[in-house]
C-alpha cells in the first residue's frame, strides 16, 4: 500500500523510528526489563502530564480509559459537559453502563464555561464530572484553567479530562489544575500508532474508586492501579508491549525538541492554518483563545464537493479528514499535530488550492 500523509485528527503519520521500535523482538510483560520500560515511559508522561500522579497505562483507545474513569468512580451521580461528538461520548459511556449520570450540551462551536460548571456542582448532586479538554469534532479547546478556578470549591468532586487529542500538542498541567483523572491515547499528538492509552490518577480517585461497586474487569481502574503502582510498572492482563517500545521512541523525540518548542510549533501551525481558512472559506471557531492547537475546522463557505476533494487529494498522496457527525459536508478538517511540520501543511494546503482553483 503506498504511503500517504495523514492529516486527519488521528492516526497521525509516525516517525519512522517509532514505528521500528514496535518491531523490537518481544519480551515477557512479566520480566524486569518490561516493567523498566513501562517505568520510563511512566516518568515521561508525568513531565508531559506536569504530574507527580501515578500514571497508568490500557491497551486500548482513549475511550477504554473514559469508560473505566467513569464507571470506576462515579458512586453517586456524573455530569457530562459536552462541546461536541467526543464530549457526547462520555454520556454515551454512562449509559452503556448504567452509571447515573446528566448531560449538558451546549451549542457547537461555542466552549463550556466556568459559570455553567458551578451552576451544576452547586446543586450538590454530583460527586464526578467529566469533559473533553479538546474537541475535534469542533476543533474547540475548552477553557480548564478558568474552570479550575471553579472546581476548588468542590473538593470532594471527581474531575475526568479527555486530552485524547491534545496531550502533546498543548500544555495541560493536571496537578496546577487539579486533574483527577487525564487522558490521552497513543495515536494523536503522542505520534505512536493507536492501540494504547494512558492516564494520571490522582489519590481522590482511587480511593473513591475503592468504595465503588461493579467496576467491570478489563477496565477495573482499582486493578489497572494496583498493578502499575502496588506492583511497580506492570498491567493486569497482557499489554501491548510494542506500544510501548513506541512510546518510548516518541516521548524521547517530544522531549529532545523540548515541549515549550513542541507547543510553540503546535500554535504556529494552528496560526498557519487559521491565516489560510480565513481567506479562502470561514473558521467554524473564531476566538483562537479556545481554537484547539491540533485540528482546526473549517467552514465549508465554497460549497465544494469534499467527496471529490478527498478522491483527489488520496491520488496525489494526501488523506483529507471530512466534517466529523453533524458537522459532515459542511465542514472540513485540517489535523496539524505530532511532529507535522509547517512545510508539511504548507504543501497540503497549496495542493487543496491546486484543486479548488483558489
Amino acid at each position: 500500500m503506498d504511503r500517504k500523509k495523514l492529516f486527519i485528527p488521528g492516526p497521525v503519520d509516525v516517525a519512522d523510528d517509532v514505528l521500528a521500535a514496535m518491531s523490537h523482538h518481544m519480551i515477557s510483560h512479566r520480566v524486569p526489563e518490561c516493567a523498566e520500560l513501562q517505568g520510563r515511559c511512566a516518568e515521561k508522561m508525568q513531565k508531559l502530564m506536569f504530574t507527580k500522579n501515578p500514571i497508568i497505562f490500557s491497551t486500548s483507545s482513549g475511550t477504554g480509559l473514559m469508560e473505566s474513569s467513569i464507571r470506576s468512580c462515579t458512586k453517586k451521580r456524573a455530569v457530562v459537559f459536552s462541546v461536541g461528538a467526543f464530549g457526547n461520548r462520555w454520556f454515551e459511556i454512562a449509559q452503556g453502563n448504567n452509571v447515573p449520570a446528566d448531560k449538558h450540551e451546549v451549542e457547537w462551536g461555542t466552549p463550556n464555561t466556568p459559570e455553567l460548571v458551578d451552576q451544576y456542582l452547586s446543586t450538590g448532586k454530583y460527586d464526578v464530572i467529566a469533559l473533553t479538554h479538546n474537541e475535534t469534532s469542533t476543533g474547540i479547546m475548552n477553557p480548564v484553567y478558568e474552570i479550575a478556578e471553579v472546581m476548588k470549591k468542590y473538593p470532594d468532586v471527581v474531575w475526568l479530562v479527555d486530552a485524547v487529542s491534545s496531550l502533546g500538542g498543548a500544555k495541560i498541567e493536571a496537578d496546577k489544575l487539579g486533574i483527577d483523572i487525564l487522558i490521552s491515547s497513543s495515536q494523536k499528538a503522542l505520534g505512536v500508532p493507536p492501540g494504547l492509552a494512558v492516564c494520571s490518577v490522582s489519590d481522590k480517585a482511587i480511593e473513591r474508586a475503592r468504595t465503588v461497586e461493579n467496576r467491570g474487569y478489563y477496565f477495573d481502574l482499582v486493578q489497572l492501579y494496583k498493578y502499575a503502582v502496588d506492583k511497580p510498572h506492570q498491567y493486569p492482563s497482557t499489554p501491548s508491549v510494542s506500544h510501548l517500545f513506541a512510546l518510548d521512541v516518541s516521548l524521547d523525540h517530544i522531549f529532545k525538541e523540548g515541549l515549550d518548542n513542541v507547543f510553540k510549533r503546535h500554535e504556529d501551525n494552528m496560526r498557519f492554518v487559521r491565516q489560510w481558512a480565513a481567506k479562502h472559506f470561514e473558521l467554524f471557531i473564531k476566538d483562537e483563545k479556545i481554537a484547539s492547537r491540533t485540528v482546526t475546522t473549517i467552514k465549508n463557505t465554497k460549497e465544494a464537493d469534499l467527496g471529490a476533494l478527498s478522491k483527489e487529494l488520496k491520488k496525489r498522496g494526501y488523506i483529507f479528514s471530512n466534517g466529523y457527525g453533524k458537522m459532515k459536508g459542511v465542514s472540513f478538517r485540517v489535523a496539524h499535530m505530532a511532529e507535522r511540520t509547517q512545510a508539511d501543511i504548507k504543501e497540503y494546503l497549496e495542493t487543496i488550492e491546486d484543486i479548488l482553483g483558489l
